[in-house]
């Protein structure tokens, strides 16, 4: 390109950019300026629970090409897309095969029964009809088939929806004229579609006359990639559409006043789109560059059906000479040719992506977003969604699961649209009704709510997942609420721990403190170094050391006082503690810190509960000598653990009553990166180290100290990905069998690990997928383990959505054959964690029916919030998981005995769990929280507090603005009362000084003859 043809389009670019700055672009802009800051938790953006309108239109579709097969029977003609299979899809085995609904109609017709819908769309093969596309004599088996499929459907009282083209043009009309390059077309076009009128429109009250006729414009004659398979004439693309809009635009026009007054119907064109987001919300050219997308796209023919009967503007200062022109009587004659927007959303229009026009800008899957667009641009018209939907792999069969999640998320998009936008959809067409030929991918994806295997004679139609999810939301007319029962009202008990929950706290090595206790007299050299020098000899009085010299613990306490819990869930670092593993040489100063931290709490009415053993991904948390020596994998680790237990128990017992010996030792595999047999031989030392030290403390410390001690279990709970099979139902049981029954089992049933995760290992060895096994307890261990628990504490953050997947061994988690995904449509942090409350209800309820009437705690419960100061997610999230608890305690009759928040504080660097930041500022949820606590749950309105107890007075303002500003306010004092003493001595001078003078000056007055001067 020349320099000066390079500078001609830099300003044509900039130029078009600022007239789309200068408005003429349209309204739909707007949907990309608004409020990128909008909470996660607004009603208007989570899953919506409700209805479609009453008589809403739920249907599926098809393709004749797709799903007809028999191209060569019955006098039907070639298509272009048949030649197209065989010159440029060599490798595809020809479409005679496929679905063949031309002969197994019936089949099609209980596979729509199956679904219950109100409509089925299909499209008439023009070549079925007319073998060389002309209209004369039509094709008596063709019209025999359309004849005996309409009145099926009409028997069904299933209304159908036809379209006239759906891309397989005849092959002699593109050999005889080039297809829709030639104007001809209009005109054959009509001829063809007033036959079908004459024949079906009886029975016919919805007609689409063009399917999608970007991609017969861009891909057939732009990209190559569709039949007839031209590229490379961006003229003859433009042609192309042109030619489309005014063929469909003659069609409409023919059927308004020849067939509508007497067959009552409606006539539209289905258009599609993709949609795209802009880079940054609140940059102006991203916003053009993504309306300048759309308008390429869909604005291409829908400006001028259903705007103003003319290309978007920014097309014709784009493509100048490229883009043909409407005269004044075409604007006119194509402007309003359509009775409703019919658009098309799926997988056709964003592949393959290197075709699509992003224009820098993120592609996305918003479909309620266009359709606000398609609102914004063309004056909110009734909306049919002609096709919706996605595709799965080839080997893929019935068990389509991410079809069922791009569907839930796509009709709760609509539905959403449709109640908080007052979009105007009227239906929706899923599609597709089979698999088939699927165009240019031909049968490497499927994309049918049926499966067919195309290698069989008889081609039965069998029911993915994906048909009985959409046969459930048909019969349901939407989302009905059937995970979680409503919000009720009610209260904890008034001994309910309410806590927080802290990882390991490292104790501090000194005081931070030290002019309180240090007893040395100290010289400061102000004028030199000013340094302080220590004068030797001279030792002064101090008071005791304290507690609060420790600065992290003064920060601790003030958080827990405006946190108003009344427990406080925190972790001993065992490295510190005891750092060459011998109770001998235990670290008193650690020890001190963690005693300080416990009764300080006290003083405060916070009661801890104390963890021995919290290990990480980033630390394992032992003495380095026990890590040399092999750490969990080495089995005299348990009794070093017994011994370390020990002493926590006799130093910090008298201030300690729960206890948690090991922090989710189910996860130790993963912090320490084992798989296989070494994953279980730690888990069998961590489960015998935590059953020696109950034992311990149930021997030697609970007489006195009255306590209770347990081991914190990960635990999320898990739902089958695919509620529709079985395969996925066994994998979430597996799942919380190799999640909690684990270790569960052995404390609080039978001593054992659980029957099931032998057999699964077993039968995984069987297929040579590794040989893993659990160890075996002796008689012994059994009878030291069954019972070792006080109460069942439970760490649960999320529901996982699991589905069997047989994995290779070597990682861990690799035996429960399982694989994580992810719905969608669901709430997440911005770790990716799904806020799934009601998963929590169910692994309570699944605890009690499994072991009984157990205490149990959740020892933790939190979210991730990016929000530094105004975390409405974790308030929301805190809501929401405390209600559910309140269900299982009350309906469920689980013996909930406290709820503590994860976490206290957050990390830097990490993911946000924290109700202060790493700098101790507090964040909006703690106040949220307060209210929970100060309730003691969700009480009905006007209650009076329930509890024996006086309540906890609410926190006073002043109060805590003197705690917080104490250093600040014992300056101000000094200060304060220096300036006074100055000003006092200042006053007295100045009186002194004052006197002298006058004094003086008296000796100066001269006296009368015989007086004498008095001096006083």
């Amino acid at each position: 390109m020349c320099v000066g043809a390079l500078q001609r389009s830099v300003i044509l670019s900039a130029f078009l950019l600022l007239q789309a700055a200068a408005g003429f672009s349209g309204d739909g802009r707007a949907i990309w300026s608004k409020n990128p800051h909008v909470s996660p938790v607004n009603a208007s953006q989570l899953f919506l629970y409700d209805t479609f309108p009453e008589n809403f239109f739920w249907g599926v579709g098809t393709g004749a090409f797709q799903v007809e097969g028999s191209w060569r029977k019955d006098g039907k003609g070639p298509s272009i897309w048949d030649h197209f299979v065989h010159t440029h899809l060599k490798d595809v085995n020809a479409t005679d095969g496929t679905s063949d609904s031309y002969i197994f109609l019936e089949k099609d017709l209980m596979a729509l029964d199956f679904l219950g819908v109100s409509f089925y769309q299909f499209s008439i093969s023009w070549p079925r009809l007319f073998p060389d596309g002309i209209v004369t004599v039509a094709n008596a088996k063709g019209l025999q088939y359309y004849n005996a499929l309409l009145d099926a459907l009409v028997l069904r009282n299933i209304q159908p929806i036809v379209t006239l083209f759906h891309w397989d043009l005849p092959l002699a009309l593109q050999e005889k004229y080039g297809g829709w390059k030639n104007e001809s077309m209009v005109d054959l076009f009509n001829d063809y579609a007033t036959y079908c009128f004459q024949m079906f429109g009886d029975r016919v009250k919805y007609w689409i006359t063009i399917h999608n006729p970007y991609l017969v414009a861009w891909h057939g004659y732009g990209t190559g990639m569709h039949a007839p398979g031209e590229k490379g004439n961006l003229a003859a693309v433009y042609a192309v559409g042109h030619n489309l809009i005014k063929a469909h635009s003659k069609v409409w026009h023919n059927y308004n006043q020849n067939f509508r007054p007497h067959q009552k119907g409606w006539l539209s064109i289905t258009l599609g789109s993709h949609w795209i987001e802009p880079n940054r919300s609140e940059n102006t050219m991203d916003i053009l560059k993504c309306q300048q997308s759309i308008g390429s796209v869909l604005g291409w023919f829908a400006s001028p059906v259903h705007g103003d009967g003319d290309y978007p503007e920014v097309m014709k200062k784009q493509l100048l000479s490229l883009l043909p022109r409407f005269s004044e009587a075409e604007t006119r004659e194509v402007r309003g040719t359509a009775d409703f927007f019919a658009f098309s959303f799926g997988p056709n229009n964003f592949k393959p992506l290197n075709t699509m026009a992003k224009m820098g800008q993120n592609v996305s899957l918003n479909l309620r977003q266009v359709l606000n667009w398609i609102k914004l641009e063309y004056g909110n018209p009734r909306i049919l969604i002609a096709e919706n939907g996605w595709f799965t792999d080839s080997y893929v069969e019935i068990e389509d699961t991410t079809a069922i999640y791009m569907m839930k998320n796509f009709l709760n998009q609509v539905l959403q649209a449709i109640r908080f936008d007052e979009i105007r959809v009227f239906g929706y067409t899923a599609w597709s009704l089979l698999d088939g030929f699927e165009w240019q991918d031909a049968y490497t994806i499927r994309r049918g709510l049926f499966y067919v295997n195309f290698n069989s004679k008889q081609k039965e139609r069998e029911p993915k997942s994906s048909a009985h999810y959409y046969k459930q939301i048909i019969q349901e007319n939407g989302f009905t609420l059937k995970e979680s029962t409503p919000d009720m009202q009610g209260q904890f008990p008034c001994d309910f721990s309410w806590g927080v929950t802290e990882s390991v706290l490292k104790p501090e090595s000194t005081a931070s403190s030290p002019q309180f206790t240090d007893p040395h007299l100290y010289v400061w050299n102000a004028t030199g170094n000013r340094l302080l020098r220590r004068v030797d000899g001279v030792r002064l009085r101090t008071r005791p050391a304290q507690c609060t010299d420790f600065v992290s613990i003064k920060q601790q306490l003030e958080m827990l006082v405006r946190m108003k819990v009344t427990h406080f869930r925190f972790a001993l670092d065992w490295a510190s503690v005891l750092p060459t593993g011998d109770p001998a040489a235990a670290d008193r100063q650690a020890l001190r810190y963690y005693r300080c931290v416990a009764s300080e709490a006290l003083r405060r009415g916070v009661a801890p509960m104390v963890t021995l053993y919290h290990p990480t991904h980033a630390r394992p948390g032992l003495p380095a000598p026990l890590l040399r020596a092999g750490g969990w994998l080495n089995r005299s680790t348990a009794r070093a653990f017994q011994d370390y237990a020990g002493l926590c128990f006799r130093e910090l017992g008298d201030l300690v009553k729960l206890w948690i010996t090991i922090n989710e030792p189910n996860r130790l595999g993963d912090a320490l990166e084992r798989a296989g047999n070494d994953s279980y031989r730690a888990a069998h030392h961590l489960l015998l180290a935590h059953a020696r030290a109950w034992r311990l403390y149930d021997r030697r410390f609970r007489r006195a100290q009255r306590g209770a001690v347990s081991l914190a279990l990960h635990a999320d709970w898990a739902e089958p990905a695919n509620p529709f099979a079985a395969s996925h139902r066994a994998a979430a049981e597996r799942f919380l069998q190799f999640e909690i029954a684990w270790f569960a089992d052995p404390l609080f049933k039978s001593g054992d690990y659980p029957a099931a995760m032998r057999e699964h290992l077993a039968a995984r060895a069987r297929r040579g997928l590794g040989g893993s096994a659990l160890p075996r307890f002796s008689p012994a261990e059994r009878r030291l383990l069954r019972g070792a628990a006080d109460f069942c504490a439970l760490n649960h953050f999320t529901t996982r959505f699991v589905m069997h997947q047989p994995q290779a061994a070597g990682r861990p988690g690799a035996d429960r054959d399982v694989q994580f995904l992810q719905d969608v449509t669901r709430l997440r942090s911005p770790s990716r964690l799904a806020v799934v409350p009601w998963g929590e209800r169910r692994l309570l309820r699944w605890v009690r029916e499994r072991y009984g009437d157990l205490d149990v705690y959740i020892t933790a419960n939190g979210v991730d919030d990016q929000a530094p100061r105004d975390d409405r997610l974790r308030s929301y999230y805190l809501e929401r998981h405390v209600q559910e608890a309140l269900k299982a305690y009350l309906i469920d009759k689980v013996k909930i005995k406290g709820y503590y928040a994860f976490k206290l504080t957050e990390e830097k660097s990490k993911p946000r769990f924290g109700f202060f930041t790493s700098d101790f500022k507090a964040k909006s949820s703690i106040q949220f929280y307060n209210k929970l606590i100060s309730s003691s749950g969700f009480p009905p309105e006007n209650s009076s507090f329930g509890c024996s107890q006086t309540p906890r007075s609410p926190e006073c303002t002043i109060c805590s603005f003197f705690l917080q500003k104490k250093p600040l306010i014992f300056f101000g004092c000094c200060f304060f009362s220096t300036m006074i003493l100055l000003l006092a001595i200042t006053i007295f001078h100045r009186r002194k000084r004052r006197k002298f003078w006058k004094t003086k000056n008296l000796q100066n007055i001269p006296l009368k003859k015989g007086r004498k001067r008095v001096l006083s």
